[in-house]
């Protein structure tokens, strides 16, 4: 096999595996729209479940390929039938949730489980989503429903992180790119470091 050819498979896999978790993260948003939201003030808004998606891309990507996938997602969601409104309630929750597990994500495993940060994830998707309609509706009012929502979300939170739990337990490719990705992560850091160690011994001297 020519270098050529080494150098572009690893990216072909990277693109088919992106692709998969789109087209399923796009197939859960079209079903979550079948559930009907309980609250009249946001017509557009959901529960989040393809938040699923986002954490199992946060656990096996990089920050730019999962940020990618996540607006992927968004987009071809909202042309396979949504409308405006849609776009905007889901992306204001699911971008504000994805920087938020992203940040609890770097306390790092001993400090934090999947369930977890599944939760604050689920917390954020409907604090971002009353947001969207607090300026759609140019009042704070809309607010009041966090309590509520909050309870909601974290509820789905615990139902998603669980059943990425049981992904990466139980589906050996993700249970591979979730460790290989853990482990470059570890190889970054300790290079950051020794560079860092370096440049304090050049300054030092």
């Amino acid at each position: 096999m020519s270098e050529e050819k080494l150098m572009t498979q690893p990216k072909i896999q990277k693109y088919v595996f992106i692709a998969l978790l789109v087209a399923q993260g796009v197939i859960i948003g079209l079903l979550e729209r079948m559930i009907p939201f309980p609250f009249a003030f946001a017509p557009g808004a959901k529960l989040g479940l393809a938040n699923l998606i986002t954490i199992v891309a946060l656990f096996t990507m990089p920050f730019r390929d999962s940020f990618l996938l996540l607006w992927m997602r968004l987009i071809l969601t909202t042309l396979l039938g949504g409308t405006l409104s849609t776009f905007l309630y889901s992306a204001g929750g699911a971008v504000l949730s994805y920087l938020g597990m992203l940040l609890i994500k770097q306390l790092g495993p001993k400090r934090v489980s999947i369930i977890g940060i599944s939760s604050a994830g689920g917390v954020l998707h409907n604090v971002g989503q009353l947001l969207v309609a607090s300026l759609i509706a140019q009042s704070w009012t809309v607010m009041l429903y966090l309590p509520i929502l909050s309870f909601i979300g974290i509820l789905a939170g615990i139902a998603i992180g669980i059943s990425a739990n049981y992904l990466f337990e139980h589906v050996r490719t993700l249970n591979y790119l979730k460790a290989n990705y853990a482990h470059m992560q570890t190889q970054k850091k300790r290079q950051r470091h020794v560079r860092h160690l370096k440049e304090s011994h050049y300054d030092k001297n």
